[in-house]
């Protein structure tokens, strides 16, 4: 017998049930941490993610969503942020929190998808999304927004691609492709990638 839908929760669940199973996927994406992904080779953060930093962005508290081996949050705690991130894969969490442990930094890890995640309201300086938006089937994506103006500080920031979406309610202080980044180096960049920098109207 299907699930009534009695509310709008259950219509966005009932539109997840047609398409893959997310978690299976992500779990699987993780499985093999030698696969030839361009960011499971490097540990150093985004290069756009460093120059903020360097250019004297400041942030208290960070939250990263679908943190991944946890490249980001560990640059975010090396200099000074207190972060927490999520990702919907037990084995990145788990990698990530590895990885964070030999960095001998403290980061609140949490594997949970960004709509079941429970956080305080306007207690984030910056929010950072280094890849999860793209993935996200449209019938989530105002959801997703809704979620970051939540939980984003009045002035606080967010870094993300898809400037129609957002501009009604954030101020686009960056906006630019990536910088291509050659390997080895302490830094990733993929110039077929785009990068944002935004502030809550």
């Amino acid at each position: 017998m299907e699930k009534a839908i009695l509310n709008h929760i259950d219509l966005l669940e009932m539109l997840d049930g047609l398409l893959r199973e997310p978690k299976l996927f992500w779990e699987n994406f993780y499985e093999d941490r030698d696969k030839e992904i361009p960011f499971f080779k490097v540990k150093g953060p985004d290069e756009n993610l460093s120059e903020y930093i360097q250019n004297g962005m400041q942030a208290g508290k960070a939250l990263e969503i679908g943190c991944g081996p946890g490249r980001n949050a560990i640059f975010l705690a090396k200099n000074g942020v207190q972060v927490d991130a999520i990702d919907f894969s037990e084995r990145a969490v788990k990698w990530a929190g590895e990885r964070a442990n030999e960095a001998q930094v403290k980061i609140n890890f949490e594997c949970v998808s960004l709509f079941d995640f429970h956080f305080e309201p306007q207690s984030y300086d910056f929010i950072y999304d280094s890849g999860m938006f793209h993935h996200l089937p449209p019938h989530r994506r105002l959801t997703y927004l809704e979620i970051i103006k939540a939980a984003l500080n009045p002035g606080g920031y967010t870094e993300e691609r898809l400037k129609e979406i957002f501009q009604d309610d954030f101020h686009f202080l960056e906006l630019r492709t990536m910088k291509k980044i050659q390997q080895p180096s302490d830094l990733f960049g993929e110039d077929f990638l785009w990068t944002c920098l935004m502030s809550l109207k």
